[in-house]
């Protein structure tokens, strides 16, 4: 007599696999959130005759003392040679991170360099269900907790030599080469100011550039609008957990902010449909970040980068 399975049998063996799968899908993710990786990219805005820049973007590095790899890690790209640094805020995980993000970024700081800050440059993360960010925005933001060091960090950058951009401008010449920037403080946290940016972009520079945390598209359109040649971001992580892709970079669910999925991380024209040339338009680069909310470590078909951009 054949003996048939018990119905509960099967419930309970699919149960054990799919908690299998998603205690090793979390491992992966955990592991992935690791793995740094240097992205090249290659820029077309410099005017003729003029000699190639190494402009290394940092993002998002949401560093906490105990991460000595990830510190190791950023240590190490001093060796890049870059001549300009650009650092699009979220550096900072924790009250003692200071000096620990300053003491990995070592001799990069040596070099020409310039900042804005983002929301986790100011205020503490928290727990937060990752669910979340793929429901529709609702305008709340995690500001009822204490603030982190961000004048101290922004002390730190200054003695540096490095160019504060919060809503402001700057220039710097560079291989002989004059770059003129625009800068805002976080659009995530509302705290840009695009009247005091606003405006022709430097017309005497040889490159113009605007830097913004957030890649909210109120701040892509009115700097690639003023004539900025690019546009560099960080915030979106890349979209952290996205759908795997031929390729090894998945397609991102979301961006933390109205920017497309689409452009999520990379380097893409603004508005999206145009072409280099044409007017009110510009390159944007969108950085994946290095780091995540230390409470949700994990990262999927998404890699944690620096990226070192090439301007020819």
């Amino acid at each position: 007599m054949v003996s048939l399975p018990r119905p509960g049998r099967g419930v309970a063996r699919a149960a054990t696999l799919a908690v299998a799968a998603g205690a090793g899908l979390a491992s992966y993710a955990a592991w992935e959130a690791r793995q740094y990786t240097l992205r090249r990219v290659s820029v077309p805005l410099l005017p003729p005759g003029h000699a190639p820049l190494k402009v290394l973007h940092l993002s998002d590095i949401h560093m906490a003392p105990d991460q000595r790899a990830k510190q190791e890690w950023l240590r190490g790209l001093a060796d890049l040679g870059p001549d300009l640094v650009v650092n699009t805020g979220d550096n900072l995980a924790h009250m003692r991170s200071v000096p620990v993000v300053t003491d990995a970024l070592g001799g990069l700081l040596d070099v020409p360099g310039v900042y804005v800050l983002g929301s986790n440059d100011y205020y503490s993360p928290g727990m937060r269900n990752p669910l979340r960010y793929l429901l529709p925005d609702d305008g709340r933001r995690n500001t009822q907790v204490p603030q982190l060091p961000w004048p101290e960090l922004k002390e730190r950058f200054g003695s540096a030599g490095w160019l504060d951009l919060t809503n402001g401008f700057g220039s710097l010449t560079v291989g002989g080469t004059t770059i003129a920037f625009a800068g805002v403080d976080d659009p995530h946290l509302g705290y840009d100011d695009l009247d005091r940016v606003a405006g022709p972009a430097d017309p005497a520079a040889d490159v113009r550039l605007g830097v913004t945390h957030a890649p909210y598209l109120r701040v892509l359109d009115q700097l690639a609008r003023d004539g900025y040649d690019a546009i560099i971001a960080g915030h979106t992580h890349g979209g952290q957990v996205c759908l795997p892709a031929l390729g090894g970079r998945g397609r991102a669910l979301t961006t933390n902010c109205d920017l497309e999925p689409a452009r999520a991380r990379g380097l893409h024209r603004h508005p999206a449909d145009s072409s280099p040339g044409d007017d009110g338009s510009a390159w944007l680069h969108v950085s994946a970040g290095l780091g995540t909310n230390p409470y949700v470590r994990f990262r999927v078909a998404c890699r944690p980068e620096a990226t070192l951009l090439t301007l020819t």
